[in-house]
């Protein structure tokens, strides 16, 4: 199955939209029929830029840990794609133009966790791997039929209440041994249980 990473809200403002991609106006010079404001993409433009170059995006495996650090529990969201499918992925989205990797994380955790979530982020954020999604299926074991996308992917814990937000319907915790499990992979976009594989491994929830 493709992978689909939220596009933006049709109901957010232009300045608040996933579409300040990681390109700017020097960077690519707009095309025809674009938006008066230079760092805010069109569909035709983000269509034209994604054909180009690729694009960054933040990914978050949301976890609870008990007193010692140790995961507990992974949340997994319950997504429905724009063409109606309903899908099981994680926290992701773009980077904007001019925005720190942290603040993007920070910003798609809450809008799809929610504003109650309390994300905890660590002082100087790195990812535990480097996710390449591809439109060519078996180059990674990653794929998203629309784009060339790179992904910074991170395990967050979050210590509040999460309230799923945009077309995330609902977070599922589970075990981290049920979120590794093969039925869970094959419900997964993208290649994503692959990811969640990789997240648990690196934070020792995998025995």
């Amino acid at each position: 199955m493709a992978v689909r990473t939220p596009d933006p809200d049709p109901n957010e403002q232009p300045d608040d939209a996933e579409d300040f991609a990681a390109v700017g106006a020097a960077g690519f010079g707009g095309v025809p029929g674009g938006s008066t404001n230079p760092a805010w993409l069109s569909d035709v433009e983000l269509t034209e830029i994604r054909r180009r170059l690729p694009m960054l995006y933040v990914e978050a495996v949301p976890v609870r840990t008990d007193g010692t650090g140790s995961v507990t529990q992974v949340g997994i969201l319950l997504r429905a794609t724009p063409v109606g499918e309903i899908t099981r992925t994680i926290v992701s989205g773009r980077v904007r133009y001019g925005e720190t990797v942290r603040d993007a994380l920070f910003r798609h955790l809450e809008n799809d966790l929610g504003p109650m979530a309390f994300p905890l982020l660590p002082p100087s954020p790195v990812p535990f791997t480097v996710a390449e999604y591809f439109p060519i299926p078996g180059v990674s074991a990653y794929h998203d039929d629309r784009q060339h996308a790179v992904s910074l992917a991170f395990v967050v814990p979050v210590t509040g209440t999460c309230e799923p937000r945009q077309d995330a319907l609902e977070v599922t915790w589970m075990t981290p041994q049920e979120a590794a499990s093969d039925a869970l992979a094959a419900e997964m976009e993208g290649g994503r249980g692959t990811l969640v594989r990789h997240a648990l491994a690196s934070v020792g929830a995998l025995r």
